[in-house]
């Protein structure tokens, strides 16, 4: 039988990676004259595609390209380098690949950003695959993302979607793994704000309850366990 998979979400789920970001997302506004706002509100850049982050920070749409521009003339210039994986990530994906699950990074950060990060940090050889978003210029959303993750995983790495599950802390993840057919777990340490995962089958409150959750949940999946039902506060 195939080993059940689970996806996990790079920014705000294994990686604090908000001040690179965020510094980032400020200097890219401030480059097209527009105004910065305060750092609650750059969180929200933590997650989403970037062009979604920039039109709800009303950059006009024929300035999108602009903003991603200066964007990632921040982001390669230092910013990417200003994360770390959360305390207790990787001995938590340690616990989940010696249970047997197939680990896959899938992010809304382009591929070769994420790729690169995950290798600093070590994350690549703790996980069965890294995917991430196409270049800026293809649309994107966090459904397309987890596709092609399962697309290059292969058929014999990916089980049927009842194994599969989804751990992320923004509603993107949520949204892309239903429209994949996928439940998603919500990383409840992440940038999310109040309510923004109650479209997720469980919240996981702590990142040292991430393996716990996970085996949980798919085991429920498999019929032979009850799945974590703890809802972090606020949600």
């Amino acid at each position: 039988m195939t080993a059940p998979l689970a996806l996990l979400d790079l920014d705000g789920t294994l990686s604090d990676s908000a001040p690179g970001i965020i510094r980032s997302a400020g200097a890219a506004l401030a480059r097209l004259g527009l105004p910065v706002p305060p750092t609650e509100m750059l969180l929200r850049f933590v997650g989403p595609p970037l062009p979604v982050s920039l039109a709800m920070q009303g950059v006009p749409e024929d300035r999108i390209l602009e903003g991603i521009d200066a964007y990632r003339a921040e982001f390669e210039a230092g910013g990417m380098w200003e994360s770390a994986p959360f305390t207790g990530v990787p001995e938590q994906l340690e616990q989940l690949r010696a249970a047997g699950v197939t680990l896959a990074v899938a992010t809304s950060k382009p591929e070769g950003y994420a790729r690169q990060i995950c290798r600093r940090w070590g994350l690549d050889r703790l996980v069965d695959g890294v995917y991430g978003a196409p270049p800026d210029h293809v649309p994107s959303t966090k459904a397309t993302v987890i596709a092609h993750a399962l697309d290059e995983l292969g058929a014999e790495r990916v089980p049927d979607v009842s194994r599969i599950v989804m751990v992320g802390d923004r509603h993107h993840d949520v949204e892309g793994a239903a429209e994949n057919g996928i439940d998603c777990l919500g990383a409840g340490w992440g940038y999310g704000e109040p309510g923004e995962l109650a479209g997720a089958v469980a919240i996981i409150p702590e990142v040292t309850e991430l393996a716990q959750a996970v085996l949980a949940h798919l085991g429920r999946t498999a019929g032979t366990e009850p799945a974590l039902t703890a809802e972090r506060p606020g949600t």
